[in-house]
């Protein structure tokens, strides 16, 4: 059976601290219902419209993905020329927040699932574009090569960037 995965990204004007941007998968087309606009970050009544709901009525996310992360794009890898462990895992591009102190997100980080499909880690892969607290970059989404490589870009530099997994090359050998 295939089940559909998806981010989305919560509401502002609570905290700089939540709600959570999440994770979500649909298993029950129809009738599952991921809170919006009664419920944050899958734990967050909201202070506006929550009011006789509480939060377990609804769909809980598979993972949070941390406040204001702004998570815009999406894919499963089922490249091969990542190593195994990423087979089959979520990448999720986090383009950043815009309204923290301390900012978040400007990554691409890995959701590793087990057999059932729900997550059993969140790992960091692409770090770096946030630099003493201003961003150098702002990924906003990828997309596989049919040889398995990664296409990333960034709407901040204007750039698409090529990830590739392999041997590392000293700089000057050619090899």
């Amino acid at each position: 059976m295939k089940v559909l995965y998806f981010t989305e990204n919560q509401r502002d004007w609570l905290s700089e601290d939540q709600p959570n941007d999440k994770l979500n998968r649909l298993l029950n087309p129809g009738k599952d219902h991921f809170g919006f606009p009664y419920c944050a970050g899958g734990d967050i009544p909201d202070p506006q419209f929550g009011w006789g709901h509480s939060c377990d009525e609804f769909t809980k996310p598979v993972a949070q993905l941390g406040p204001h992360s702004a998570p815009l794009g999406m894919r499963f890898y089922t490249g091969n020329m990542f190593p195994a462990p990423y087979h089959d895992a979520v990448f999720v591009v986090r383009h950043g927040s815009w309204n923290k102190t301390h900012k978040i997100g400007g990554d691409i980080v890995v959701a590793k699932l087990n057999a059932d499909g729900a997550v059993q880690s969140i790992e960091p892969f692409i770090t770096g574009f946030i630099v003493d607290n201003n961003y150098i970059g702002r990924p906003v989404d990828i997309e596989w090569l049919k040889d398995g490589s990664m296409l990333l870009s960034d709407d901040y530099n204007g750039a698409v960037y090529h990830i590739t997994y392999g041997p590392r090359r000293q700089a000057g050998t050619g090899h």
